[in-house]
């Protein structure tokens, strides 16, 4: 890990590579259990990597691979990192029912649980998908028990986009009649101070770049295949040095896998985006761990009113309470 550096959030969305929403009309549900899986040798190819530079992150878990491979689960739970939810079966919100997705994000947040017996505070949404039509997320993310989310990323994009949205952690205020709206930046010295009282949520966008006037995605996936990593790292260390902010990277473990079955019929625009420079992702991903510190998002939540939380105590610097211990 780099010192001296502003501290990062490192997440991991783990999916298999056909479980993605760009081969969602040919790879539907139904046919997962068809496809060779991949996604515990590629993720251990993950941990292997952070290992070697004992760096921890947030692994945003899919519920339909935490039922197939609970050791996975448990793994990456044992090695130090953050589990959090990615969903049950990677649907997004905007093909699916409120209801759905309500059962969704509880059936999901108790599997994990259950299989870690520690809390799961956060949630990412498959392919970012909380948008302007899918506000009512937060409600349901709110009852389930999380205590953030990482769905939003400020783009405009065909999957997903709330391209006016701030681009750094920010409050989602609920104004109460199911209409949600950023309510300012919560930055505190030690982290990000929870709320005493419901109605907010935080947010941890995907970060974006500023430049020429306009926002660039640049923190991760198939940006992070696509641009050479000189420009990655200078866009990054921008965000941190110029803008004095930390990012959220974010990476599949399929992305680490070149010799990945080809899946056939899918469209052009989805085999590019999805094929692009995998054999380069994993070196490209040690250089990352070295020229940035990074972190878990867990110990950068604070709590007003830690002794009602589960598993808080102090941090090792003295500054609050954090909402997990630390390792």
């Amino acid at each position: 890990m780099a010192s001296g550096q502003l501290s990062n959030f490192l997440s991991i969305d783990v999916e298999d590579y056909f479980q993605v929403s760009a081969f969602e009309d040919i790879s539907p549900r139904s046919r997962w259990d068809g496809f060779e899986p991949r996604v515990e040798r590629n993720t251990d190819r993950v941990l292997g990597c952070l290992a070697d530079d004992a760096v921890k992150g947030t692994f945003f878990v899919l519920g339909w691979v935490a039922e197939r491979f609970p050791g996975l689960v448990r793994r990456i739970a044992e090695e130090g990192h953050e589990i959090a939810c990615h969903g049950l079966n990677h649907e997004r919100l905007t093909s699916i029912s409120r209801e759905s997705f309500r059962q969704d994000v509880r059936r999901g947040k108790q599997l994990l649980e259950d299989l870690t017996g520690k809390p799961v505070w956060g949630f990412r949404a498959p392919s970012f998908s909380i948008t302007a039509e899918t506000l009512w997320a937060y409600d349901e993310l709110l009852d389930a028990g999380y205590r953030y989310d990482s769905s939003v990323f400020p783009v405009k994009h065909d999957f997903y986009g709330l391209p006016d949205w701030p681009d750094s952690p920010f409050w989602v205020q609920s104004s109460g009649d199911g209409c949600w709206a950023p309510d300012g930046f919560p930055a505190l010295e030690g982290g990000y101070r929870m709320p005493s009282c419901r109605g907010r949520i935080l947010e941890i966008p995907i970060p974006t770049l500023r430049l020429l006037g306009r926002k660039w995605p640049i923190a991760g996936g198939g940006y992070f295949r696509l641009y050479p990593y000189c420009l990655t790292r200078w866009g990054l260390r921008r965000i941190n040095v110029v803008e004095r902010k930390p990012f959220i990277f974010y990476l599949h473990p399929w992305e680490f896998d070149p010799r990945q079955p080809v899946m056939r019929g899918a469209r052009l625009k989805s085999r590019l985006r999805h094929y692009l420079n995998l054999e380069k992702t994993e070196g490209r991903f040690r250089s990352l761990l070295k020229d940035f510190a990074f972190g878990r998002i867990c110990d950068a939540l604070v709590s007003p009113n830690a002794p009602h939380i589960e598993d808080s105590q102090p941090n090792d610097a003295g500054q609050g309470t954090f909402i997990f211990p630390p390792d």
